[in-house]
């Protein structure tokens, strides 16, 4: 692991004896299971962005798309609508 830093963090006695509980349970120190909760919460923070700038991608896509489809149906009608004067005519 690269150096470490230490911080002080303040906590309810009541998630201090949850982290005691996982400690004993997955035979870890306290400072082993605090890291990899910020690792954890940083990852899931991250998927969250993305997950969030995925869906405004596809909302924009998707508007863009829709003026694509339209645009390309006037010219399709446009068109068939000639091809059919010129059957009628």
């Amino acid at each position: 692991m690269p150096a470490a830093k230490k911080i002080i963090v303040s906590i309810p006695d009541s998630l201090l004896a949850e982290i005691d509980l996982v400690s004993v349970a997955e035979s870890k120190n306290r400072s082993e299971i605090v890291r990899e909760a910020i690792r954890l919460y940083i990852w899931e923070r991250k998927k969250t962005e993305l997950c969030e700038r995925l869906r405004k991608g596809y909302i924009e896509m998707g508007d863009i798309n829709k003026a694509i489809a339209e645009e390309s149906f006037m010219v399709d009608y446009e068109g068939l609508t000639k091809g059919l004067q010129k059957l009628v005519e």
